[in-house]
């Protein structure tokens, strides 16, 4: 049904019944000795980065990035607590001496605490930066440099130092609790049909658990990369009782359609939060479930057999939470038109979680970890917005250059809660300057989607929340006075930017269904208007001038200055 990576991201490494700070849900040991910890978060939407790093000393200690692992051209802080109070600077290393103090300080102390012979020292700093003597955080792996003393007095640190390679911003850790196994789910020896578009659906019983489990992580195992583009694996309700194998979207589904776990091509393995994970035995020991395969053939090649699925990885050692997965945006429905030599369609599906009470009778909060936002090949940008009170209060996540043959897990950076009563709104942008004709809603790979799963716990017995615009108001809107009529009018306008916005702007304007879904299939519809949504733009590069030290008229002549010398030189 959707064309994704699939839905489970991993933010730490430990395995208790961890307490996390939904600021900093990431965390790794930088040594091999387990003396020096980094935790951090981050908000790409804002553009700041916060980290915690608590080292086994009274000393002092640093922390830093470096271009190859060394001293030379590193980005470092100093901080620690001596006789004389905290002490915290932004400096700057030109190779195996004392690092220089930067003229501007970019990194902001928040806290600095020493106590039972340990050190930890909290402080933000913008993801990039005007400071030519900062390294910008990137998406790529950065080598992590430390190094601590055993007391205040800030010299050679001798061994008390190390490098680690961690991608902050797309953190992907790799646990084994010592209580662990895997199951597999997959085709059975599946003839691939010579179509360029196909669905398969496999109805099975998952092996028989007795307690309950924890899945901890889940890897795609992919027999044919050039055929398999996704797979979703769906959890039925109990009605459903035997095994069925048939082409998906046919009638043969059962019913099943709460997201267990997903992926899609440019995908790799994917893990939870240390504080949850994916239940399994107990109570849900007795489900079906529906593995779904899209399979895209361009080439039609017949006789190509194929065994993919998932492989999910499970401990009896509990967490804390019971995750899910929540989809919300457009329901993939006819009668849904995207018109052609659009250079940027809009497309709108919203989740109002104010109805959810409505199928379930104990709902609560979501403590939302990571989203996949989808859309296919027409595809170019995915927007969550979230909406509290009538007001827009976050982007929830965004991806400004979609890539439909590299679909993943979107990094929140931190845990956000949406509330009951708060608004969803998912927003897909679409190009189809390059065809003639109509992109419809729908499953083919030239079709299209606007959906976002939403990855968050505790679990709630909840399926889907998804919108889809009134076709009658539409019909009325435009003059139509039915279906038929209202194609007629679809097919001999001309389409050019006026039109195309004059049909935007009606869509926009009229009632939407919104549907809610349980877990049993119990739905709820209603009627409401989408929100604007307004892109909350990137945080300005910050830099040392902006000070509480510093009165208004100094920071107002900083900014006019300093932007220009160092935030356009940077930029050049």
């Amino acid at each position: 049904m959707v064309t994704l990576s699939f839905v489970l991201l991993l933010l730490s490494v430990q395995w208790s019944w961890a307490q996390e700070d939904p600021l900093l849900p990431f965390s790794e040991h930088l040594d091999p000795e387990h003396k020096v910890r980094l935790k951090w978060g981050f908000d790409e939407i804002q553009g700041f980065i916060l980290f915690e790093l608590t080292v086994n000393t009274n000393g002092w200690v640093g922390f830093g990035f470096s271009p190859k692992g060394g001293m030379t051209g590193a980005d470092v802080v100093i901080g620690g607590v001596g006789p004389g109070g905290s002490y915290f600077t932004d400096r700057h290393a030109g190779g195996n001496s004392m690092p220089s103090v930067d003229e501007q300080q970019n990194y902001k102390l928040l806290s600095l605490t020493e106590s039972d012979g340990k050190t930890v020292m909290k402080f933000q700093r913008p993801i990039d930066s005007c400071d030519k003597d900062d390294l910008p955080i990137t998406d790529l792996p950065m080598k992590l440099i430390y190094a601590y003393g055993q007391t205040d007095d800030i010299t050679y640190h001798s061994s008390q130092r190390g490098t680690k390679e961690l991608n902050l911003l797309k953190y992907m850790p790799h646990v084994n609790p010592s209580n662990r196994s895997f199951f597999d789910i997959t085709m059975d020896n599946f003839i691939v049909p010579a179509k360029h578009t196909y669905y398969h659906c496999k109805i099975l019983k998952a092996p028989t658990f007795g307690p309950k489990q924890h899945i901890y992580r889940i890897e795609p195992v992919i027999e044919n990369v050039d055929l398999v583009h996704h797979l979703v694996l769906f959890r039925c309700p109990p009605t459903v009782t035997e095994p069925l194998e048939a082409e998906c979207h046919t009638g043969a589904d059962g019913g099943c359609i709460e997201v267990v776990a997903v992926w899609g091509v440019g995908g790799g393995a994917f893990e939870f939060p240390e504080v949850a994970g994916l239940p399994i035995g107990g109570n849900v020991g007795n489900f079906f479930y529906r593995l779904e395969v899209h399979y895209n053939n361009p080439h039609k090649s017949a006789g190509r057999v194929d065994n993919s699925g998932l492989r999910f990885y499970y401990t009896s050692e509990l967490r804390q939470h019971d995750a899910a997965v929540l989809m919300t945006g457009l329901l993939v429905a006819p009668g849904y038109a995207i018109p052609p030599k659009a250079k940027s369609f809009h497309t709108y599906g919203m989740c109002d979680t104010a109805n959810i009470p409505k199928v379930l009778e104990t709902p609560h909060d979501l403590q939302v970890f990571s989203v996949m936002l989808h859309t296919h090949l027409a595809g170019r940008k995915v927007r969550v917005g979230q909406f509290r009170g009538g007001e827009q209060i976050d982007i929830l996540a965004a991806d400004e250059s979609y890539d439909f043959e590299y679909q993943e897990a979107t990094n929140l950076g931190k845990t956000k809660t949406v509330k009951l009563d708060d608004k969803l709104l998912v927003e897909c942008t679409y190009n189809t300057e390059n065809r003639d004709s109509f992109t419809w809603g729908g499953y083919s790979t030239t079709d299209e989607m606007c959906l976002a799963f939403i990855l968050y716990y505790p679990a709630m017995k909840l399926s889907g929340c998804v919108s889809f615009p009134d076709l009658t108001s539409l019909h009325s809107a435009m003059g139509a006075t039915d279906a038929n009529s209202w194609l007629n009018i679809m097919f001999t306008k001309t389409w050019n930017d006026m039109t195309i916005n004059e049909y935007q702007k009606t869509l926009n304007s009229i009632d939407q269904f919104i549907i809610v879904v349980n877990s049993l299939n119990k739905a709820s519809s209603f009627k409401g208007t989408l929100p604007d949504l307004k892109v909350i733009p990137p945080a300005p590069c910050i830099s040392g001038c902006v000070t509480k030290s510093l009165a208004v008229l100094s920071l107002l002549t900083c900014l006019a200055v300093q932007w220009a010398s160092f935030c356009n030189t940077n930029a050049n």
